[in-house]
């Protein structure tokens, strides 16, 4: 096991969880919700990252953050800030990346809730804000952790457009899935396979959270309805 590499991993999920929870549980609740003409191209716009191959994004972040670009230089110069072949870049590519797999779950969740719960809550006397925090967050909660685990999960696994933006940086950019790469292209399968069955194991455990989240948002559901 490469321990180095899995701490960066570790770190990269985290903070990618840690980033998108807030943007991601307010688009979620706003697609869920809204009614505008324009938002079939918005969910189109989030599921891309899902339909392209990865190499396809990280080439493009790639030239859209690199030194030659516009966006690069100036970041380089004004603010001292390399996002290509840095943990800084890759965590940014990897919060576009997973978008899709924060916000699906939550906005599914959000959308299963009647709105005469709102209308409950609103002829009650709460406000808005007090309505999502007291009645809507505590019902969607399973789609809260579907969310997280999905994009834990999917960030450990990525390896296509961390190979592209961040390179294989020991200590800094290299993950486990591009640790996995060395390491076959090294002959070394069986550190290869320690690895790659660590991963296996941790998006079983994801996917049966995500489940699970799912049964209970069901059950809670039915027996609202009855």
């Amino acid at each position: 096991m490469d321990y180095q590499a899995a701490r960066v991993s570790l770190l990269l999920a985290a903070a990618t969880a840690l980033l998108l929870l807030p943007p991601g549980l307010w688009l979620a609740r706003w697609l869920a919700l809204s009614a505008w003409r324009g938002k079939p191209l918005v969910e189109a716009l989030l599921m891309l990252p899902l339909l392209l191959p990865p190499t396809v994004i990280g080439f493009y972040l790639l030239l859209a953050f690199g030194q030659g670009s516009a966006l690069g230089a100036w970041l380089a110069s004004a603010l001292n800030l390399r996002l290509v072949f840095s943990f800084e870049g890759l965590l940014l590519a990897s919060v576009l990346v997973n978008l899709p797999f924060m916000v699906q779950p939550i906005q599914r969740s959000f959308a299963a809730l009647p709105h005469s719960l709102r209308e409950a809550a609103w002829v009650s006397g709460l406000s808005g804000w007090q309505t999502f925090w007291r009645i809507e967050l505590p019902l969607a909660w399973p789609g809260l952790l579907a969310g997280v685990a999905l994009t834990v999960a999917h960030t450990l696994g990525e390896f296509g457009v961390v190979l592209m933006v961040g390179g294989s940086i020991p200590g800094e950019t290299r993950t486990l899935s591009v640790a996995i790469y060395d390491r076959v292209q090294a002959f070394d399968l069986g550190g290869a396979h320690g690895m790659a069955l660590a991963l296996v194991l941790f998006s079983l455990l994801a996917l049966a959270l995500v489940f699970a989240a799912d049964r209970r948002q069901a059950a809670a559901r039915s027996l609202q309805e009855r």
